[in-house]
């Protein structure tokens, strides 16, 4: 059976946190760690996005094999391993750049984020503040966020911030994994 890959990026905080929940899903291509939503011109740097001043939010693009993963699931394994009611911060994680966003690339996505957004409010005391804006531009972040959580799994922000959303991830999903 051929692949159907399609893209989709989404920032829900930390990049490396969402980096690490999206490797471990089934049918799941490739993640990479990277900025959108900015409203400066060239590519930032991760020292710009931090000052909060470019407007970009860390974000993850996901190539997935649509045969495999639907990208309703992705959205509600998404909606499910962050909190989407809090405005500007996952977390200690505090600025725009932490926002929780859904980046549409067609109109289909469009129509399948809002409609999971609808889905998933029940579920929440808070209102969800997920954006849902078309994308821009995706900017890939520099290498040394790449696959952030493999090669430093030990170090203490992976331990006491990414290991509990796995364990999340594991818990709620454990149907999707690979």
């Amino acid at each position: 059976m051929s692949k159907n890959l399609q893209l989709a990026t989404i920032g829900g905080g930390c990049f490396w946190c969402t980096e690490a929940v999206f490797q471990e899903v089934k049918g799941i291509e490739k993640v990479i760690s990277g900025y959108s939503g900015g409203n400066v011109p060239g590519k930032p740097t991760y020292r710009e996005i931090c000052s909060g001043l470019t407007g970009h939010a860390e974000v993850i693009q996901i190539t997935f094999d649509a045969n495999i993963i639907s990208y309703q699931d992705i959205l509600v394994i998404f909606m499910t391993t962050h909190d989407p009611t809090t405005l500007n911060r996952q977390g200690a994680d505090r600025g725009t750049q932490y926002r929780s966003v859904i980046y549409y690339h067609n109109e289909r996505q469009h129509k399948i984020a809002t409609e999971v957004l609808k889905q998933m409010q029940p579920y929440y005391d808070d209102k969800i503040v997920t954006e849902i804006s078309p994308l821009s531009i995706f900017y890939e972040a520099e290498e040394e966020h790449q696959n952030y959580y493999r090669e430093n799994s030990q170090q203490g922000y992976c331990s006491f911030v990414i290991a509990p959303k796995l364990n999340k991830l594991r818990k709620l999903h454990a149907d999707k994994l690979a």
